[in-house]
């Protein structure tokens, strides 16, 4: 008897197992479309995630929120060396919910700070070009080192979101793809539209597999999970933007050829429709005519109508009414950059003066669709300030206020958090792509495009201001 029953069971778990196999997926089915799984398996991994003791030990909190975490007090190389799996499994380590992941989500939500919470944010500008992986005189996979570095951005505070903003996204129009001597010109603020994605950014090892829009989006879902926004910056002058044509010369874009206009557009909705919740525009103040005596991009700008419906447009189609546009620099017609689509402008207020900041800051309080902010440093940024300077503008951004609700939107460069070395600064690295490797390895480059124990140190005290700050 027993043995029939034994047979019975054996015949019921078999057939159990034949409509499990049929009806239902394992784990490792389920999650193999998943942007960031798909990055894992092309690179070589697979995508069982393991806790992480090495970013749990030398993680930095917020003072009295130990969930909102972060690697501080590091050189950048430490990061960077690691491997793609090592950055993904950090990042889940490092999860706000305290809830640790075996295998990435399958849906990760943005951070929200309601439709206008670009008007507070703090952007942080990180040239994703300058820490892509430099190989003899190749440059490649900028994306992938920008995640491996989200660990160490801090995230986004109780009342407002810090947002990353990517130097780079469209192919640079001379030598995209390549590193060149610190003296030779290959600027960043020159792109190619119709042409994809810069081979400076995107992993094309990996594009039969992994196309460049599922690699945009595994970095969106990574830097949401951070509780970080993201963003991009673009250009506007018309003589640094060229069109490729297939089998073509490239074209000079104009403002005034419809057909480019509505390229533009369809190129930056695209990035929307991807995950980027922000667009920071170069040389938006002197749209409409303002200040052209310091005008110092090449080309005509579009006219304020045009900037007007670029803007709505790229709202409308994404269908994303939470978007911030943030122009560079400010002027005090204020009402013209909120009607024109802005959300925020840069450096109108100092950041030098910290009393100046809040009472900035107290006379927006009832402003809250734009707003002008202090800035730590810029992309115009040729070096030489101390780390004295800079903590101090640092702590002007992130609490110059009376109420955490009225903080004005703030700006900073990755050099702001992670020292660069001293014979080089933000502007030249966006002008220019040199490696600084000295066996034509990405590791010796990363070691030597930042500072060593002083930049650490210098980490380390970036990190007490968030640590207040992100309690606020």
């Amino acid at each position: 008897m027993k043995t029939i029953v034994k047979k019975i069971n054996v015949q019921v778990l078999g057939i159990l197992e034949q409509l499990a196999n049929k009806y239902f997926k394992s784990a490792d089915e389920l999650n193999r479309d998943i942007p960031v799984n798909k990055m894992l398996v092309a690179l070589g991994f697979d995508f069982r995630l393991h806790y992480d003791k090495w970013s749990a030990n030398k993680a930095y909190h917020a003072v009295n929120n130990h969930n909102k975490k972060w690697i501080g007090q590091i050189v950048p190389v430490e990061i960077l060396e690691r491997s793609f799996k090592k950055a993904i499994e950090s990042i889940v380590t490092l999860s706000e919910s305290g809830i640790f992941y075996k295998y990435f989500p399958k849906i990760v939500v943005s951070p929200n700070y309601g439709d206008n919470w670009g008007r507070h944010a703090n952007y942080i500008e990180i040239n994703n070009r300058s820490i892509a992986e430099m190989i003899g005189n190749k440059c490649s996979s900028g994306l992938i080192s920008t995640i491996k570095m989200l660990p160490a951005i801090p995230p986004s505070a109780k009342s407002w979101a810090n947002c990353v903003v990517l130097s780079q996204i469209f192919p640079n129009i001379f030598g995209d793809g390549y590193n060149k001597a610190p003296w030779e010109e290959n600027s960043i603020y020159g792109i190619k539209l119709n042409a994809g994605y810069s081979r400076n950014i995107v992993n094309y090892d990996i594009l039969n597999t992994v196309s460049a829009e599922d690699q945009f989006r595994a970095f969106n879902d990574l830097a949401h999970f951070r509780g970080i926004k993201t963003g991009f910056r673009t250009v506007i002058s018309e003589d640094q933007i060229k069109i490729a044509n297939l089998n073509k010369q490239d074209e000079n874009f104009r403002w005034n050829n419809d057909e480019h206009l509505e390229l533009y557009i369809k190129e930056h909705v695209k990035l929307i429709k991807l995950g980027f919740e922000a667009i920071f525009v170069d040389s938006a103040k002197h749209i409409g005519g303002v200040d052209c005596a310091n005008y110092t991009g090449v080309g005509r700008l579009p006219s304020y109508e045009q900037m007007q419906y670029i803007l709505h447009e790229i709202r409308l189609r994404s269908g994303n009414n939470a978007l911030s546009f943030v122009g560079e620099k400010s002027s005090i017609d204020f009402d013209m950059y909120k009607n024109m689509g802005l959300t925020a402008g840069t450096a109108l207020v100092s950041a030098d003066y910290f009393d100046e900041v809040k009472r900035w800051s107290e006379w927006f309080k009832y402003r809250r669709e734009y707003a002008p902010g202090p800035e730590v440093s810029n992309d115009n940024d040729w070096g030489g300030s101390s780390y004295e300077q800079r903590l101090n503008r640092i702590n002007s951004c992130l609490f110059g206020f009376e109420f955490a609700s009225d903080k004005l939107p703030s700006f900073m460069q990755m050099e702001d958090l992670f020292p660069l070395r001293y014979d080089t600064s933000t502007h030249h690295l966006m002008m220019f792509n040199p490696s600084y490797s000295i066996d034509n390895t990405p590791i010796s480059h990363w070691k030597n495009l930042f500072t060593a124990e002083d930049g650490r140190w210098y980490n380390h005290l970036v990190g007490e201001k968030f640590a207040y700050a992100l309690d606020l």
